[in-house]
């Protein structure tokens, strides 16, 4: 992780509280589950040789949402836009069950409130939004 310990530290102390754990982690998952469909979304367009503005002719909808989805730091599609996108691309959107050792790390603090490691779920949050990102 980059940036200053005084940042972790105190991130680490601020899961500490329930509240603020609960809602860092469910934000946390957010942004890196919304990251990573989209990112496989936008491979998948790029490898069909399609641009943007096919895509959104294909599924009916302004080129500038398509733009908006796949250049946006802030982007929050909705699942319906996202599985429109996904069978305009021949793919599907499925769920998976998280691995054993990311529901100890994320799923048991989030329904407990707490986390035996703080600091590690921290890093661990980290690093899941950080391997979400495709590289610009």
């Amino acid at each position: 992780m980059t940036g200053s310990s005084a940042f972790w530290d105190d991130l680490a102390r601020d899961l500490e509280d329930p509240e603020f754990l609960r809602e860092f982690v469910v934000e946390s998952m957010r942004i890196a589950t919304i990251d990573k469909v989209v990112n496989a979304l936008d491979d998948a367009r790029d490898a069909a040789g399609l641009s943007k503005a096919e895509l959104a002719r294909a599924i009916q909808v302004e080129p500038a949402t398509i733009r908006r989805l796949f250049a946006s730091d802030k982007s929050n599609p909705t699942l319906g836009t996202l599985a429109e996108v996904a069978a305009a691309l021949g793919m599907r959107i499925t769920i998976e069950p998280l691995g054993d050792d990311e529901r100890t790390k994320v799923t048991e603090p989030l329904l407990a409130g707490r986390a035996a490691d703080p600091a590690g779920l921290a890093r661990h949050l980290h690093e899941l939004r950080t391997r979400s990102k495709v590289p610009a």
